[in-house]
């Protein structure tokens, strides 16, 4: 089919010259075009166009160029004008009929298309926006709407973080903002454990087995590590170093002597060259507790540093923990010298044996070595002072009426509670390691951010949970406004917001990792110390002692 033809005799005044037309109506080698069905009403609508086409049956029109009847031949022009009338009432008739057909849709489907075109096109150009626009625009509001139904499915797109943590070391408020924060796209799942011992057993025996367990610390995103356990954790494989720190916000903001004491290498030992391995959240200070009570009755002096253990009216009368690093370290620095001497011979005046006998009058003057009661023995019994950390002592302090609490003026060693990754690349992948199966939860970076704001502090101003926050460490501690204060027990103490003063911070250290040869010679100093005549016999007694009073109470 010519689609040219079509369409050019549905045009009002078609452009079909006489002298192209052939004079024999009854060929039509030169009409090519009406040899098509589809086309008869182009002719019949050509036929009836007026002067720009004359079918050879009419009259020529003066100027046409056709000759007339010669002179001796009878006028045959009635006839004619009956049969041009007869013919253009057919023809007339003709084209209603077709033109009525056109209107009940009947054209053929290439007319069709083409009429449907051209009226397409003529909305196109009359209203500038066209229906292909019309029907993209209505595309983007579905799409929107569809995208706004999908938001505010509460699961439609969830991620993961599971917290092991210190129970009594994470406020409360801490998990409840930071779920605020994150909206409803967080799924955050926190777990707390007893004792900083329990959380490192737990994942040294999952990896030992192999049998990780979707609770299990292990599995955990992120769990607190205590950092007298970091190089333990480091050397053993139980953690993973933090990955793309130097890119983190919080990471820059940190303090020169955290960044010193978290970059181990794989021993866990302090190398400028190592990795992070932990970010800090918590931290405090070794601290003396004693009774006012007992002193003003006896009339003793308040204590105020570590040569004061040694003074014999306190003989029996004070419980320590058990650490062997808090106990030879506060003999080291009753003698001048640091927690992390390396060489106590060389270091130290009078060098081992000094050490070594100042230990044993300590040992005499202390009642109870014990780490998980020494605190009782001083609520109940005969025991005046208590030595051991803040996180422990302050909050039993409160409870108790008529004591207070110190940090001894040439220093203590400090502590801190860490976030470190639990490594499980040593185990074989399952769905049973919940939100670590494809690494740690992409939140990680967010959660320690959230932990080093500034915002962050003010539980530990308000003394809610014992501690400092780590920005506070360069001494410029956050004050909490004072109608907080109000109603509360005042603690006669040294700390400030929770942490020593300036002038003592300065002499306080935090206990690094030991050399082979030091740990020996720890070991035998404290071997020297355990014998039945000494604090350790007494401390079992004073605990029998205690549970009699307990059960009699009862």
């Amino acid at each position: 089919m010519a689609s040219s033809s079509s369409s050019s005799s549905f045009l009002p005044y078609p452009h079909y010259h006489s002298q192209n037309l052939n004079p024999n109506p009854n060929t039509n080698s030169n009409l090519p075009f009406l040899q098509h069905r589809s086309l008869r009403f182009s002719l019949n609508f050509s036929c009836v166009s007026g002067p720009r086409y004359r079918p050879s049956c009419l009259p020529a029109f003066p100027g046409s160029g056709v000759s007339p009847p010669p002179p001796g031949q009878p006028s045959r022009q009635p006839p004619d004008l009956l049969q041009i009338a007869a013919v253009s009432a057919v023809l007339f008739l003709g084209f209603g009929v077709r033109a009525c057909s056109a209107t009940s849709g009947r054209f053929p489907a290439v007319v069709a298309a083409e009429c449907r075109t051209f009226q397409d096109q003529g909305i196109q150009d009359s209203d500038g926006v066209g229906k292909f626009e019309d029907t993209e625009n209505l595309e983007d509001k579905e799409l929107k709407e569809a995208f706004e139904i999908w938001k505010s499915k509460p699961y439609a797109l969830t991620v993961p973080l599971r917290i092991v943590a210190l129970r009594g070391s994470l406020p409360p408020s801490w998990v409840k903002d930071f779920m605020q924060s994150q909206g409803r796209r967080l799924r955050l799942l926190s777990n707390f454990r007893g004792s900083l011992q329990e959380i490192f057993s737990e994942l040294c025996s999952v990896l030992r087995k192999g049998n990780i367990e979707p609770k299990s610390a292990l599995a955990a995103d992120i769990v607190t590590v205590g950092d007298s356990w970091l190089d333990l954790a480091i050397s053993k494989g139980i953690i993973e170093p933090i990955q793309g720190v130097e890119d983190q916000d919080w990471f820059r903001r940190l303090s020169y002597k955290w960044k010193v004491y978290l970059r181990r290498n794989s021993k866990g030992t302090l190398d400028a060259e190592g990795q992070i391995w932990a970010a800090p959240y918590r931290w405090g200070s070794m601290v003396i507790a004693y009774k006012k009570s007992k002193f003003e009755k006896h009339k003793l002096a308040p204590i105020e540093d570590w040569a004061d253990l040694w003074r014999p009216e306190l003989t029996g009368r004070i419980s320590m923990i058990d650490s062997p690093r808090e106990v030879v370290g506060a003999v080291l620095k009753y003698m001048g010298a640091s927690y992390n001497t390396n060489n106590i011979e060389l270091q130290v005046n009078g060098g081992r044996n000094a050490v070594q006998q100042n230990l044993i009058l300590l040992a005499k003057q202390v009642r109870c070595f014990d780490s998980t009661h020494y605190l009782k023995s001083f609520s109940v019994g005969d025991v005046w002072v208590a030595v051991g950390w803040s996180s422990d002592v302050l909050p039993a302090a409160k409870r108790m009426s008529n004591v207070a609490v110190i940090v001894p003026k040439s220093g203590a060693s400090l502590w801190a509670d860490l976030w470190a990754i639990p490594s499980t690349s040593k185990l074989e992948r399952s769905s049973r390691i919940g939100g670590r199966v494809r690494g740690p939860s992409p939140l990680i970076h967010q959660w320690i951010e959230f932990c080093l704001q500034g915002a962050r502090a003010f539980p530990f101003t308000e003394e809610v949970i014992p501690g400092a926050s780590p920005s506070a460490i360069e001494g410029a501690s956050v004050e909490a406004p004072k109608e907080l204060g109000k109603g509360k027990p005042k603690l006669e103490t040294n700390l400030i917001s929770g942490m020593p003063p300036p002038g003592i911070l300065d002499q306080c250290e935090f206990l690094e990792p030991l050399s082979d040869a030091t740990l020996s010679d720890y070991r035998s100093l404290i071997a020297s110390i355990q014998k039945p005549t000494h604090g350790l016999h007494r401390c079992i007694l004073s605990m029998k002692e205690l549970f009699q009073q307990s059960y009699l109470q009862r």
